[in-house]
């Protein structure tokens, strides 16, 4: 009876523990999610900061808002902005969650500049913005 109580407990031991390395693995990863909307100013003061409003729609309740990052070339007055969420794995409400965010793209010199908000895809939205 010892025997069989002990083979038991070792077994859920041993359960516990896989079910936890498994739940640690697939936690969370970053995605970078689409972008359907984006609000910019059409012109702004050279020098100053400025920012756009993005929004869009997480596939289900798993998603979570993590970052928005900028990529400039200054070159061609080009700018880029990703975002990306968290994925939880598991169980999640499947409902469409939508997001706004409010993104620095920092400040621009004269000219006219493109900022391009670029999906996961490859795709982007663009918009255009004159700095005087």
């Amino acid at each position: 009876m010892k025997l069989v109580n002990f083979v038991i407990a070792a077994f859920l031991v041993l359960g516990f523990a896989n079910a936890q390395a498994a739940t640690q693995d697939q936690e969370e990863k970053e995605v970078q999610v689409s972008i359907n909307d984006a609000l910019v100013p059409a012109s702004v003061k050279v020098g100053s900061e400025v920012k756009a409003v993005i929004s869009g729609l997480f596939n289900n309740g798993c998603y979570r808002y993590s970052r928005s990052s900028v990529d400039h070339d200054t070159a061609n007055d080009i700018h880029e902005v990703s975002t990306y969420a968290q994925v939880s794995q598991g169980m999640c409400i499947m409902v469409l969650v939508p997001f706004t965010r409010e993104v620095e793209l920092g400040s621009f010199t004269k000219g006219e500049h493109r900022v391009r908000f670029v999906n996961g895809d490859g795709t982007y939205m663009e918009k255009r913005i004159i700095a005087q």
